[in-house]
This record gives structure tokens, sequence and C-alpha cells, in this order.
């Protein structure tokens, strides 16, 4: 597994991590012992970053990845998670007693007295652009809470707005080959900055595995099922904001693309690859909900860089299929 760094963040990350919204309950139900499997599998391969949040499974996720941190102390392991998601998402609820309540609850779950990283969990822009909010996180800091912070958003002006505040270490954004807005401004951004780029949805939901068909279904609780139109939460988090039959169609055709490029790799791990050829991308989050997903996603590390004329090959996909439902609207 290779290692990147961005300075603001001043610790190694591997290029591949592990997003563990999958560990909560929007995927479906979760086994406990599977959990344990799958976080023993990813540390296994090499990876070294773990992503969760106090809102998935209501803190069942943060609790699986603390007990796992517990079971391998004295290595290299590294766990952000995310706050701001628990209440009403105003401006007004994101006050420091609030931040102190989240911040303690994460702790007692991870079992940590300071947090490697957290990341405000997708807040509303006008908490991105406030003083305050860096007050309070700055403070945070001073008193040992959290090492560092970043900023998980759902737009490039977000994101932008977020690397203006030298504090920020990382930003956590939505990019993949059906979402490659990022690619014009927020990378080229978080290079001249140093700030740590991580990168969830990498493979929108699942739908550039190229398995998916127009008749897929997903349990009730899944995401993939209740928020297809943003009932729940932004709608770009489920396919990367793709309408479900548009990205199947796109999907399939990526899907041949990938095997006739690389018979020897899956579309996923294409998939994944390319996020990790666009400089400026510190680690990319895939989810994996068992051992064989893991170590797929995992493998992407080690996979050559793409060709330039396979590159383009995907970007004219994305102009000609998706582009027209996701550019301007994240």
């Amino acid at each position: 597994m290779k290692m990147r760094e961005a300075s603001r963040l001043g610790v190694p990350l591997s290029e591949i991590g592990l997003g563990t919204w999958q560990l909560g309950s929007d995927w479906g139900d979760v086994n406990p012992d599977d959990a344990t499997v799958i976080l023993d599998a990813a540390y296994a391969d090499g990876i070294t970053f773990y992503d969760t949040a106090d809102v998935y499974g209501d803190g069942c996720s943060e609790k699986f990845v603390g007990q796992f941190r517990a079971a391998h102390p004295d290595t290299n392991i590294f766990v952000a998670t995310k706050m701001g998601r628990r209440g009403p998402q105003t401006f007004d609820e994101y006050t420091y007693e609030h931040f102190l309540e989240w911040n303690d609850r994460s702790r007692a779950n991870l079992d940590m007295d300071t947090l490697d990283l957290v990341q405000l969990h997708c807040p509303p822009t006008d908490v991105i652009a406030a003083q305050r909010t860096y007050d309070y996180l700055d403070k945070m800091v001073d008193d040992k809470r959290i090492a560092r912070y970043g900023v998980s958003v759902e737009t490039c002006e977000q994101a932008l707005m977020a690397m203006d505040r030298d504090n920020v270490a990382s930003i956590q954004i939505i990019m993949n080959i059906f979402r490659q807005k990022p690619l014009e401004e927020v990378l080229p951004r978080a290079v001249e900055t140093g700030t740590a780029i991580i990168v969830r949805v990498p493979l929108a939901s699942g739908l550039l595995s190229g398995k998916y068909t127009k008749e897929t279904t997903f349990a009730p609780n899944d995401h993939r099922t209740y928020n297809r139109h943003g009932e729940s939460f932004d709608v770009g988090e489920t396919f990367a904001g793709v309408p479900f039959e548009v990205g199947v169609e796109a999907a399939q055709e990526f899907s041949q693309l990938a095997r006739d490029y690389d018979p020897n790799s899956t579309p996923s791990q294409i998939a994944l690859r390319w996020i990790l050829d666009q400089e400026g991308v510190t680690t990319v989050i895939p989810g994996g909900r068992n051992v064989e997903q893991v170590n797929s996603n995992a493998h992407a590390s080690q996979l050559a860089p793409l060709s330039q004329d396979f590159a383009h090959e995907l970007t004219n996909l994305y102009d000609s299929r998706i582009r027209q439902y996701v550019h301007n609207r994240w």
C-alpha cells in the first residue's frame, strides 16, 4: 500500500482508506462480527486511514472503529470522524456547546482522548463561512480534544471557501468518474495550500462496479432506496447524484471500456485508479461490505497509472452521459 502526505495534515495516510458508513445502518443491517472481519481485512491490506462519523448507525460505526483501534495498539492507524449532523442543519445549531457535546460523544465511542481528525459533516454554507466556526475548532485543538480538523463538503464552492482557512487540514469531497468538477479548481487549490483531499463516494454508491441493472433493488433501510431523490440528505451522496437509470447505462459503458483497457482488473479498481491519478488527492475511501471488496479496493493502489488516451475516453464518457446532471449542481 502506497502512502501519501499533505503538509497541512502532517501525517502520511494510505492512499486507499476505508469508509465505514456501511458499518452503520444506512446500507442495510450490519453484523458486529462482519464489521470486525472487514476492518481486520483492511488492516491486513495495509490500510491505515479509517473514516467514520457520529451519525453512522447512531454511533455504531464509531464504536466498531474504536474497538478495532484498541485491538491494534502502537500502530499507525489514523481515525477520522465527523460531527454536526445530530441536529437541525441551521447556523444556530452549530454552537460551541454542541461542538463539545458532539466531540465528547465521539471521544467516548472511539475511546480516544484526542481525536486524530474531526471533520464538520457537510454543514450549511454559512457555517463554513463563519469565523466563529474556526474559533471553536481552534480552541478544541488547543484543549487537546482534537489534533486537527477538516470539513466534509457537498460543493466545490464550499471546498474552496474552507481551504481559505489556514488551519483546515483536510477537505472531504465526492469525486469519481461521474463527478469530475473537483478537478477544475478544488484539486489545484489543494496542491497550492497543502490541504489533504479525502475522496468519498468513489464508486458512485456501487454504480461504477458495473454490476447493477435497471431492475436492481436494495434493502428498504439502504440509502440507495430511500434517498434516491434527496428525501433524507443531499441527493449527491446517493449514486453521486446521477439518476439511477442514467447511471446504470453509463456504468455499463464504462465497465466495457475498463475491461477492454485492462482485462486483469475490475471496473471498480480502474475507477479507483482514476482517482489516484489526479494530482492533489491524498486518500480515497471506498466502503467494503465484505473481505473480497476490501481486498479488491486495496489492490487499486498497486495498479499502474492509467494511460492518457484511456483517461481521455473517460472524460468523453462523462461529458456525453453525465455532465448535464451533476456538473453545475455541486
